[in-house]
């Protein structure tokens, strides 16, 4: 049966004022996005804002053109039209999906924490069983969810998130706001290491995360699992 699964990304395109550029991860994007749509899922992308969605330069090019669906993605005129014209997470309805998924990339760390319709959507369809996953930077839109006797949505949930380790690899640990698996865990989250840049994924219960942008093939497939037990 088909379902409607709604992917929320970053709108932010540098790191703070006059930053490094950065945006989405197109591999958490692309991976997961194909492997749904394949299985006959409808898909919608939104952004924080809206409009153009600012893909992480550094995602993009030669290296990662070894992924087929970053290579799809560029021979796909109707999601890369779509990633320029993008609705804003405040204007579309939770209710009306069956799943979300929060892809990464470092722009993430700036937007999605603070989004008040971000975080009221997530605590809502986690509320109802619907599956809520999220790879690398991504779980930092689940930093605002709530469970609904107020508590972290994350507080007690195995969850694998980007590092601080990676961080230090990436040389990225002194540009970002916060470092996201120490934040998830002062909130409760007990975390899950992998290896750096190996796959890592998990899903407690209908919360589907993964470690990094190597894991959103693993994050991708407990996601489609997680829409077929739903049938």
């Amino acid at each position: 049966m088909s379902k409607k699964v709604l992917f929320v990304v970053t709108s932010t395109a540098r790191m703070g004022e006059g930053g490094p550029p950065t945006g989405l991860w197109l591999e958490e994007l692309a991976v997961p996005y194909y492997m749904l749509r394949d299985a006959g899922h409808q898909l919608d992308v939104v952004s924080i804002a809206g409009g153009t969605v600012p893909i992480d330069p550094r995602s993009v090019g030669p290296e990662h053109d070894r992924l087929p669906e970053n290579r799809r993605y560029r021979d796909d005129p109707a999601l890369m039209a779509t990633m320029q014209s993008t609705r804003s997470v405040s204007a579309i309805r939770f209710a009306d999906y069956h799943a979300v998924f929060l892809p990464g990339g470092h722009g993430t760390m700036w937007d999605l924490p603070g989004n008040e319709a971000l975080a009221s959507g997530i605590s809502a369809m986690f509320a109802s069983g619907k599956p809520v996953a999220a790879v690398c930077h991504g779980p930092a839109g689940l930093i605002g969810a709530r469970l609904p006797d107020g508590r972290p949505l994350v507080a007690g949930r195995w969850i694998p998130a980007f590092t601080a380790e990676e961080e230090d690899d990436v040389e990225m640990k002194d540009k970002v706001p916060f470092v996201l698996d120490e934040k998830l865990g002062s909130l409760g989250a007990r975390l899950l290491k992998g290896a750096p840049f190996q796959p890592m994924a998990v899903a407690h219960g209908h919360l589907i995360t993964g470690q990094n942008p190597a894991s959103a093939r693993e994050v991708g497939g407990l996601m489609l699992a997680a829409l077929q037990r739903d049938d």
